[in-house]
C-alpha cells in the first residue's frame, strides 16, 4: 500500500493500481453458490425463452388461455432471472430462487397435464424439440437453484 498526502493534514491509504483488492465472497455465495445461482438464472431464462418462441413461432398466441400463459411464463422467467443476476436485489435471492423453481416445476406439470388430458381446453401431444429443451431447462433450473439454496442454508 502507498500513502498519499493530500493538502489537508489527513493521511489516507489507497491501493497501488497493481495491487488489486478482491472482496471476500458474501455469506451464502461461497463454494460455488454464485455459479449455481447464475446457471440457475440462465436455465430459468431458457424456460421463458422457449415459451416465448413457441408463443410466436408455433402460434400459441391464438390459443385461448394457454397463449397468454406462455407470454406470462416468459415475463415471469425474465423477471426472476434478472432478479437473481442483479446485485441490488441480493436480499431477495432466496425468494427469487424459490420462484424460479416454482415456475420450472409448474411449467413441467402443466405440460404433463396437457399431454395426458386437457388443460384449459388444450391438449398437447408429442415431444418436439422445443418441448425437450424446455423440460431440460426446467430440470436444470430446479437442480441448480435447489443446489444454490442448499449451499446458502448450509453456510448459515
Amino acid at each position: 500500500m502507498s500513502t498519499v498526502h493530500e493538502p489537508t493534514t489527513r493521511t489516507s491509504v489507497r491501493p497501488i493500481p497493481d495491487e488489486a483488492v478482491i472482496a471476500e465472497p458474501r455469506e451464502g455465495e461461497r463454494a460455488g453458490g454464485t455459479t449455481l445461482r447464475v446457471l440457475g438464472a440462465l436455465a430459468v431464462l431458457a424456460v421463458g425463452a422457449v415459451h416465448l418462441e413457441q408463443y410466436f413461432a408455433v402460434h400459441f398466441a391464438v390459443v385461448p388461455v394457454i397463449g397468454p400463459l406462455f407470454a406470462l411464463n416468459f415475463a415471469g422467467a425474465a423477471a426472476i432471472a434478472l432478479g437473481l443476476l442483479l446485485p441490488p436485489l441480493a436480499r431477495l435471492r432466496v425468494l427469487l430462487a424459490l420462484g424460479g423453481m416454482g415456475l420450472a416445476v409448474t411449467s413441467a406439470v402443466f405440460f404433463f397435464i396437457s399431454e395426458h388430458g386437457t388443460l384449459f381446453g388444450f391438449e398437447d401431444y408429442g415431444y418436439r424439440p422445443a418441448i425437450l429443451v424446455a423440460l431440460a431447462a426446467e430440470a436444470a433450473a430446479v437442480v441448480l437453484l435447489g443446489g444454490y439454496l442448499g449451499l446458502r442454508a448450509r453456510s448459515r
